[in-house]
């Protein structure tokens, strides 16, 4: 029987790579991977479906399921993870000391229903006293002018998001004080290049560290999707991914702990490691929904109050759940 050929597109991770290199074989498929910057793939699977398999955006995602015919179906493999308080910027001239100063401002986020912005409104609305609907939101790109929704929201009339003008930047505007929050993945150009653009939380390793012993959540940004008509057609596919994106993710893990010669340019690393492990514990990046079930159902809750999924999916509507043995039902 030969074998299921199938793309696959993702990012440049550590967690991908024993795939990417066929150390690691999904068993019945040939799976060619696509090296792309995430954005490209979100974008080129959301609105054309280009790939067999992808990542995914998990907020993207959850709206997709949404539709009258959901065109995916999610793993539980999450192949990129990020605590996100670092990753709120402020222009300290609009007077933002503390996070609950962020009431009544303007925040730029690239896109409302992005992933990243869904956790940072979340977590600022639930752990600082920054209701979501206290803040207007104006979106466009980071760095270039004309960045749209990949998807079409419809959002309900107490929150406030408005487009910036095509040919400004998110960036630029907070730097002028135009806005005075940006929440995005990315870094802006202006920070540490304008002495009054600063991190939200200067103490964000800290602050994370504290998030995690609070909630046990180390916050999925992606995950990765199966078109859902060759899922039906091959269910079996399901568990050949999840037994190889396991195996590539054990990898992974196994090259950080490598002494002989560093594999990544960091001479410390081990401290790095032990640093990491004390705080999260062993199995940081886990796969699975069980493991992630308290993630899920928090992102899921986020969604919903920020009017962006019809309802509060359960974790194990958003991903394939697992038997006792370990494998995909």
């Amino acid at each position: 029987m030969s074998e299921l050929s199938l793309s696959f597109a993702c990012w440049d991770y550590d967690r991908t790579k024993a795939l990417r290199e066929g150390r690691v074989r999904a068993e019945g498929i040939a799976l060619n991977q696509l090296i792309l910057p995430v954005e490209e793939t979100f974008y080129r699977q959301l609105r054309h479906r280009e790939f067999d398999v992808s990542e995914m955006s998990l907020s993207s995602y959850l709206l997709t399921l949404d539709e009258p015919d959901p065109p995916f179906v999610a793993l539980p493999v999450f192949p990129s993870r990020f605590f996100r308080h670092q990753s709120i910027y402020v222009n300290e001239r609009s007077g933002v000391v503390r996070p609950e100063d962020l009431a009544g401002k303007r925040v730029g986020v690239p896109e409302y229903q992005m992933t990243a912005a869904v956790w940072q409104r979340g977590i600022l609305a639930e752990y600082h006293g920054v209701p979501v609907e206290s803040v207007t939101y104006w979106t466009g790109g980071l760095e270039q002018g004309g960045r749209e929704e990949k998807i079409p929201l419809d959002l309900p009339g107490h929150i406030r998001v408005r487009p910036i003008p095509r040919d400004r930047n998110l960036s630029e505007m907070l730097a002028a004080g135009e806005l005075d929050a940006v929440y995005s993945a990315g870094q802006p150009s202006c920070f540490g290049r304008e002495p009054h653009v600063r991190r939200l939380f200067p103490d964000f390793r800290r602050v994370e560290e504290d998030y995690f012993r609070l909630t046990r959540i180390f916050p999925i940004m992606h995950v990765v999707v199966v078109k859902r008509p060759l899922y039906e057609r091959h269910p079996w596919i399901a568990r050949s991914l999840y037994k190889a994106f396991e195996e590539s993710l054990r990898h992974a893990y196994e090259d950080l702990r490598h002494r002989n010669a560093l594999k990544v340019m960091l001479p410390w690393l081990e401290e790095h490691v032990r640093e990491t492990l004390d705080v999260l514990g062993e199995d940081y990046w886990a796969y699975g929904l069980e493991r992630n079930r308290h993630v899920l159902d928090r992102f899921a809750a986020y969604s919903h109050d920020q009017g962006l999924a019809s309802k509060r999916w359960a974790p194990e509507q958003i991903v394939l759940g697992q038997a006792s043995d370990g494998f995909l039902l």
